[in-house]
């Protein structure tokens, strides 16, 4: 009996050291390096990209075979996206920010910052250089997005596209170059990083030639608001 006693005590300590820790984090983490600060063209042909491995991201729906890419760099100012995204046909035509840019072409980033709240950044960008920027709280699969206030100056992102096209002028693939500035994430906490801060993080793409295909970075069970099965970003 005392031993019975024992175990369950040390059963219960690491319990609660288990909660006390949080969600346990996936196997894969990304090593995101960082850069001096630097002028996006939407082209990715800034030297300091040559730095950033690119990172696959895996087609979860649909029978489109593009290759779908991306590449992430940190600053003391904010993070730099790139994607690159294989196309033959752009399918948008929406021509106005934070509108319903996931129903048409588009990439998407979303940082979960400190993971004590289920608070979490949303940006989307389309292949006409259209974005959507908001804070999304979720409670249990219950949210909503919310548009940031006073957007501009430093607190604004910084986007640029461009269109690659073969010798014939078809489309072959869209790039999309983006700045998020951390002075844009303000009051998440557990910004700005520093050498060995962790965030949560995926990405994904939509695409809607002929029917919907998607893409991301972690797979996630639900929808892309699935924020617990968000991969690891390591800021190095």
């Amino acid at each position: 009996m005392k031993y019975s006693y024992e175990i369950t005590f040390v059963l219960f300590l690491i319990s609660a050291t288990a909660f006390a820790q949080g969600p346990s984090l996936p196997d894969e983490t990304l090593n995101i390096k960082s850069t001096a600060d630097f002028e996006i063209t939407g082209e990715g042909n800034a030297a300091a990209w040559e730095k950033a491995d690119w990172i696959a991201l895996t087609k979860r729906q649909g029978d489109k075979p593009y290759a779908t890419r991306a590449k992430l760099l940190y600053s003391e100012q904010g993070i730099y996206v790139l994607f690159q995204c294989e196309d033959k046909k752009i399918s948008a035509t929406k021509t106005e920010d934070f509108t319903d840019l996931w129903k048409e072409d588009v990439v998407e980033i979303f940082f979960w910052t400190d993971e004590s709240t289920p608070l979490y950044f949303e940006y989307e960008l389309s292949p006409l250089n259209y974005e959507l920027a908001i804070l999304v709280p979720n409670f249990n699969g219950d949210f909503l997005g919310w548009k940031p206030w006073g957007y501009e100056g430093d607190r604004k992102t910084k986007h640029k596209v461009s269109l690659s096209k073969d010798d014939a002028q078809n489309i072959t693939a869209w790039t999309a170059e983006i700045f998020i500035p951390y002075k844009l994430l303000k009051p998440l906490q557990n910004v700005p990083p520093k050498k060995g801060t962790q965030w949560r993080m995926n990405m994904y793409r939509i695409d809607h030639d002929d029917g919907r295909s998607s893409w991301s970075w972690k797979k996630v069970k639900t929808n892309f608001h699935d924020y617990k099965n968000f991969g690891v970003m390591l800021f190095n």
